[in-house]
């Protein structure tokens, strides 16, 4: 594969994981608010939820093994594996790599969810909150692309999907999970 090729696949995989991990975290979101539809049942949002999780972290793996073979970036298993490692465009390579540990730990935990209980589980998971935005600002900042009017209309409507996503889910449920089980028991009149 000459390195032409591979910056093409570098760059390809990169913007789908981003469109990809956008779509996940918008349906994080609403797999939490329990949206359903009419030949839409709850539980498939989840389902989906979980199944682009694994193609997103496909094309994630992609990007970054082409982008550490690639011999023009001389990246190094360094720079995919610590963050800010990289003497190539280290902040933002530091990002994404950051941003990538963030999700392989929401993934791992969400494989082991059974394993290592609800409590646990969301707590990690909190941290996509913080992977996304991350791995937006890598992107509009590492690549030759990232200032490129197509790639910043990828960017803006991804986040504004998830914004959207966001501003939904923070006004039709509380923020406390526990707070309308609370509340429901103290009516029944159960204070356990």
């Amino acid at each position: 594969m000459t390195s032409q090729w591979l910056w093409y696949t570098t760059r390809g995989a990169g913007v789908i994981s981003l469109v990809l991990l956008s779509a996940v975290v918008c349906l994080g979101l609403l797999t939490r608010l329990r949206v359903r539809g009419e030949g839409w049942p709850g539980f498939l949002t989840a389902a989906v939820h979980q199944d682009l999780a694994l193609v997103a972290l496909f094309f994630l793996g992609l990007h970054i093994v082409t982008a550490v073979v690639d011999p023009f970036t001389s990246l190094g298993i360094v720079a995919a594996t610590a963050p800010f490692g990289s003497s190539y465009r280290t902040v933002w390579l530091g990002l994404g790599t950051l941003s990538f540990e963030l999700g392989l730990a929401v993934g791992l935990t969400s494989l082991a969810r059974r394993v290592i209980g609800a409590r646990l589980w969301r707590a990690v998971h909190w941290l996509a909150y913080a992977c996304w935005p991350l791995a937006v600002v890598h992107a509009v900042g590492t690549g030759t692309d990232g200032h490129s009017a197509w790639l910043l209309g990828i960017t803006m409507v991804c986040g504004g999907a998830v914004l959207t996503c966001l501003a939904w889910r923070l006004v039709a449920a509380p923020l406390d999970p526990l707070a309308q089980v609370r509340s429901t028991r103290l009516i029944a009149g159960s204070d356990r």
